[in-house]
């Protein structure tokens, strides 16, 4: 089994250097097979790369996360990429304990009332089942693209997440929003009709809101809070690769 730390960077970036998005896929399935998942949110990025895996049976995972407050259109997307790939989606869920204890302690719509309070909300919802998500990989794919935030035109392709002991790689991180959809039609792949009515970034219903002309990508994410605070704890900016 090939080991991977924060070490394996630039060697893996070399031998990707070049390669098209396919190809980075079946690079990567190929050097550690049953080692490599996918998180998909069922956004346009994440369902051009589940279309990817699955058409090309790549032996890559896919999973995502069920907070259980997500959009009925989420859901939809989700059973229609199910049907039209033959396929199951495995979701995680929120611990029932701790959300309990948090609803329980500070209403069902804390997350509005601090910064504190919507982060632990995260944390509970999102990123602890993240974390039991990638146990036994090495290798994590996302649908990031510098274009979806400031801090995201900062990081490399292929970076190591320190907190949860795995390389992350974006496939599609200097690809345009253009070019995604443009994929997204050419292959009739199922997508979250949200897009088409102004929500960029899609999460939970609660903290999610159509984005407004002139506004950043990220501005539909908890809009009620400062523009420097618009991640959640699953991708935690990290330029120590750098």
């Amino acid at each position: 089994m090939a080991i991977v730390n924060k070490d394996s960077v630039k060697e893996l970036l070399y031998n990707i250097n070049g390669l098209s998005v396919t190809e980075s896929l079946a690079y990567f399935a190929a050097a550690y097979p049953s080692e490599v998942t996918f998180s998909s949110s069922f956004s346009f990025e994440d369902q051009y790369i589940t279309h990817l895996i699955l058409s090309n049976q790549f032996p890559i995972s896919i999973f995502t996360l069920d907070t259980g407050r997500l959009f009925t259109e989420t859901y939809s997307v989700w059973s229609s990429t199910n049907e039209r790939y033959h396929t199951h989606i495995k979701a995680y869920f929120p611990q029932p304990e701790p959300l309990q204890a948090f609803v329980a302690a500070n209403g069902p719509n804390a997350f509005y009332e601090s910064v504190d309070n919507r982060k632990a909300c995260c944390y509970i919802r999102k990123v602890e089942p993240l974390k039991r998500a990638l146990k036994g990989n090495k290798i994590w794919i996302t649908g990031l693209r510098a274009e979806h935030s400031p801090d995201r035109q900062q990081i490399d392709q292929l970076e190591w997440d320190e907190g949860n002991q795995v390389l992350k790689f974006h496939p599609l991180l200097h690809s345009s929003t253009a070019d995604v959809k443009a994929k997204i039609a050419e292959f009739n792949i199922p997508y979250n009709p949200l897009h088409d009515r102004g929500f960029i970034s899609i999460g939970c219903q609660p903290c999610t809101r159509a984005v407004r002309a002139g506004e950043d990508f990220r501005a539909g994410r908890w809009w009620w809070e400062d523009a420097s605070k618009k991640e959640c704890g699953l991708h935690e900016t990290n330029h120590a690769n750098k």
